[in-house]
Parts: structure tokens; sequence; C-alpha cells
């Protein structure tokens, strides 16, 4: 089965998601960004979600992880949870 490593920052507004998304292109580094905006705990480890299936996330998370490609900044994604930016740092 598939695995992949991710990491994410969850917003409640598609346009602050936006936002942070132009600021990582831009140069500030995914980690700082999460640890400062993001309202999940993974914030704390600037949103690494750890090693996860298919299936283990909500359908459009999921979707995203496992179609993007790795390495590139995606989002703004919409969840139940609220708006994320997402960055697959490892598929296999």
């Amino acid at each position: 089965m598939p695995q992949a490593q991710a990491r994410h920052i969850l917003v409640d507004s598609e346009t602050k998601c936006q936002t942070l998304i132009d600021e990582i292109n831009g140069g500030a580094d995914f980690a700082d960004v999460a640890k400062a905006n993001s309202s999940c705990p993974s914030s704390r480890d600037g949103g690494n979600l750890g090693s996860f299936g298919p299936g283990q996330m909500v359908k459009e998370f999921d979707e995203a992880v496992f179609n993007g490609e790795v390495g590139a900044v995606q989002g703004p994604i919409k969840t139940q949870f609220g708006y994320h930016v997402l960055q697959v740092t490892e598929r296999s």
C-alpha cells in the first residue's frame, strides 16, 4: 500500500490560506509559517503529519496527498476542518 509523509497548515479562511501559500512560495520557511499560523496541533512540529496511507485522511486531503506533486506547495484545500496549505514531503 502506498505511504506518504506530509505537512500542512490549517486556517479558517481561503484568503488566509492563499496568503500563507504566497509567503512560502516567496521563500518563507514552511515549518515557521505553520508554527505561527496553523490551528492544528501539528503546528508545534512545523505542520508535520508523519506517515500515513490512502483513506486515513479526509477525502479532499487524501486526493491531494496521493495525486499532487511531491515537494510542491498545494492549496487552498477545503475540508470540513477548514482550509489547508499542504506539502507532500515523501511518497512511496
